[in-house]
């Protein structure tokens, strides 16, 4: 069940941030933030740098291709300092770019990269923006929820090898 959340780290961010923090809930006990898409680079500076949130363990993403801004990506953090973990969260539509921040943590690096692949997000700034999983020309983005992936798998097979799928 999802609350707001209003504690002292929420606060901080607010009181830096602004109207770039959209909306900070608890949902089962997980602390999430979701910011302006366009401020997460920032953001995610000042919590590496003064929340002490020096470990990006994963970085993800879900799509939701019936909302306006269909992709949520979302970062998870940990601080050792504190032992605490938090989720941050950015919205962005069709062809909008998320700021990579492989610059605060290098772990992002691989992470975007697959979140590239799987969902066709850009992440801006992004030292080397290719595929890591797919072959270089596979077309589409598994991980779309309108992507049909026998279609395509039998495509590229029959492309590429010259030889009729087994889906």
């Amino acid at each position: 069940m999802q609350t707001p959340l209003n504690n002292e780290l929420v606060g901080r961010v607010r009181a830096k941030f602004g109207t770039a923090l959209v909306e900070a809930i608890e949902d089962r006990k997980q602390a999430i933030v979701i910011v302006e898409s366009g401020r997460l680079g920032e953001v995610a500076q000042y919590l590496r740098d003064e929340e002490k949130f020096d470990l990006l363990s994963d970085l993800t993403a879900v799509d939701w291709p019936k909302r306006e801004k269909r992709f949520e990506v979302v970062l998870n953090l940990y601080s050792f300092a504190k032992n605490e973990r938090l989720r941050v969260k950015v919205r962005a539509g069709e062809g909008e770019q998320v700021p990579s921040v492989a610059g605060v943590w290098p772990t992002a690096n691989w992470l975007e990269r697959e979140a590239f692949d799987m969902f066709g997000i850009i992440f801006a700034g992004h030292p080397n923006l290719t595929r890591i999983l797919l072959p270089d020309q596979w077309q589409g983005y598994p991980l779309r929820k309108d992507y049909d992936i026998i279609e395509q798998d039998t495509g590229w097979v029959r492309e590429n090898l010259g030889i009729e799928s087994g889906q």
